[in-house]
């Protein structure tokens, strides 16, 4: 089988296991793109994307260019001579760079396109109580996650997984799809396709702090697949309020039950052991939480140190 030159832009955790599989196949890695090192936390230590961490550990050339469209970093990409560009989880490219390869460059997105395109399609598949998702390979072109389909394979979402669980499961079988994608290319046994034409896709839109917060007036089911689907990142919250303090209270995990109540969403009933949160037709029961200004705990431990609250805002 014919071995393709690739040079592979990525950052995260998700892009590194796609790397490390193109590293592991028969394909050749001539260069990785990523972003620069940034200082973070107290100390500002300065710390580098997973992407940076593989490819050095693996005397892999790295570049870290601060613009895309810098003539000197385009021209060390060009004198590498690949034959394919492979992006995971990488910024916009500019189209003087996605067209430098002879084969193209392509993207592998976690979701079903056209369906999800956007920075969030794991949450949102999730959030939404999709039964089934998956990744697809695709062509980059000048519109964001609407070029040309490679490969797509599905995925079964359980009714109790989370946004986390299921990032891991895509994040390995994506990087099968990577290596298969490129195989295909190598030997000229994919044809590429267009995305369907739907007329209102499914959006997975970047998530901000004011997107996490949990409507307990929304339906159980909703309420759970909510939690569920920004769990273990960025964490849907409500906040508490403990006598005269209101403090925020991320929910990581919990169950649902569907009932008949004349309690107002959002109010609690809290007793030794267990932690119920109405919602518009049922019960919420939260299982591991975190309080503002406290370590991430089991309920059952929370409530061994807090049992005086009065609601929930919202």
């Amino acid at each position: 089988m014919k071995s393709l030159k690739v040079i592979f832009f990525g950052t995260p955790e998700f892009a590194k296991t796609s790397l490390e599989a193109i590293h592991q196949s028969h394909h050749e890695v001539v260069g990785v793109v990523t972003v620069a090192d940034k200082a973070s936390g107290r100390g500002q230590k300065i710390h580098e994307s997973p992407v940076k961490t593989f490819a050095v550990e693996n005397n892999l050339a790295v570049f870290q260019p601060e613009k895309l469209r810098s003539p000197e970093f385009l021209e060390r990409i060009k004198n590498l001579n690949a034959d394919v560009f492979v992006v995971v989880a990488f910024r916009m490219m500019p189209k003087i760079l996605f067209e430098m390869p002879e084969m193209g460059t392509f993207n592998l997105h976690a979701s079903l396109l056209p369906d999800y395109r956007g920075a969030a399609p794991i949450n949102y598949a999730v959030i939404n109580g999709e039964a089934k998702t998956g990744a697809t390979t695709f062509f980059i072109n000048e519109k964001i996650d609407e070029g040309n389909i490679l490969l797509q394979e599905e995925i079964e979402i359980s009714p109790n997984e989370n946004a986390g669980m299921l990032h891991d499961r895509l994040m390995e079988m994506g990087a099968k799809l990577v290596v298969k994608t490129l195989d295909g290319l190598a030997e000229k046994t994919i044809q590429e396709k267009p995305q369907p034409n739907v007329e209102h896709p499914k959006n997975a839109f970047k998530i901000f702090k004011e997107d996490t917060r949990i409507e307990w007036n929304n339906d159980s089911e909703t309420v759970h697949n909510f939690i569920r689907g920004m769990s273990p990142y960025p964490c849907a919250f409500s906040t508490l309020k403990i006598g005269d303090e209101e403090k925020s209270l991320k929910i990581y995990q919990g169950k649902f039950e569907i009932s008949t109540h004349d309690k107002k969403p959002g109010s609690l009933e809290i007793d030794k052991n267990h932690f119920k949160i109405f919602t518009k037709n049922g019960i919420y029961f939260p299982e591991e939480i975190q309080l503002e200004g406290k370590k991430r705990m089991n309920v059952k431990d929370f409530l061994n140190g807090f049992q005086h609250f009065d609601t929930i805002s919202r």
